[in-house]
């Protein structure tokens, strides 16, 4: 947040890079970067169709999955090409409609299935989870977070750079935090590790919110409960990939200035004054 608000440029770490040491270290965060948007992107795109799959079976699998997903892609790829605001305000929209549903679950989950003792015995360190799929998790969990970045990419298009972008980073940090703190507790919890293996990695590996849904006993509620979650919960994988989108479009900008990249992806549209042949290619 700090650096953010000392050096607004399109860029995010690749920029702190530059400053703080040099271009050769730029180079190499920038890229670092370009490709955590792109998998960002396409993880996202990719399982948003397999909630959707509560209105449509085919949804779930190939080649339906994939054909959503590309359609995804060059549906934001369109909105953000036409300008960051349009962009930005279907985030807010979907973000906060996405929150409320994520703190309800929260809530409810700590009510009717969250088990402190469950949570300990679903551990055994080496076993489940084997140190291997520990250290892989990491850099998956961190695709997460992705957007913390995206943030400082758009300093250069904030009004009051030095208060917003502060308070933009601080809050994300905060709701972000918190939900993926309790969430994942709720749904071990309702459906914890059996023989080393959870259904959340099985039966819900592609739409696990929807599992934690399915494993809470909402009584008449719960057939309505799994519709809505699954629409909601399609428009966060909606929101990560817009996210992708802008960071990695504002990225590929900022490569362009410093030749990290050909000259030509830099290029703005005439009319949207967006980094267009970036978030086409």
């Amino acid at each position: 947040a700090e650096a953010t608000a000392m050096y607004p440029e399109a860029g995010g770490s690749s920029s702190f890079a530059r400053h703080a040491f040099n271009e050769f270290w730029s180079f190499f965060a920038a890229w670092g970067q370009m490709l955590n948007y792109i998998i960002t992107v396409s993880i996202s795109a990719f399982f948003v169709p397999h909630y959707l799959a509560v209105f449509w079976e085919p949804l779930r699998h190939s080649p339906g999955d994939i054909i959503a997903g590309i359609l995804i892609v060059a549906i934001l790829g369109i909105v953000n090409i036409v300008g960051v605001k349009e962009a930005a305000g279907l985030n807010i929209f979907l973000a906060l409609a996405d929150f409320a549903t994520q703190v309800v679950l929260v809530v409810v989950g700590a009510v009717l299935v969250f088990s402190p003792d469950t949570l300990i015995d679903n551990i055994d360190f080496g076993r489940y989870p084997t140190f291997g799929n520990f250290l892989v998790a990491i850099p998956v969990g961190m695709v997460a977070y992705t957007g913390i970045e995206t943030v400082s990419n758009l300093a250069e298009e904030a009004r009051d750079f030095g208060r917003t972008i502060p308070r933009a980073i601080g809050g994300v940090v905060v709701a972000v935090a918190v939900i993926y703190a309790f969430l994942p507790a709720v749904a071990l919890s309702a459906m914890p590790v059996v023989n080393g293996k959870t259904e959340l990695a099985t039966t819900y590996a592609g739409d696990p919110i929807l599992g934690v849904v399915k494993n809470i006993d909402l009584g008449f509620l719960q057939q309505p409960a799994e519709v809505y979650v699954g629409v909601l919960a399609a428009t966060i994988l909606f929101i990560a990939t817009n996210a992708g989108l802008i960071g990695v479009s504002r990225l590929t900008y900022s490569m362009g200035q410093h030749r990290q990249l050909p000259e030509q992806l830099r290029q703005l549209h005439p009319k949207f004054r967006t980094p267009y042949i970036a978030i086409i290619v």
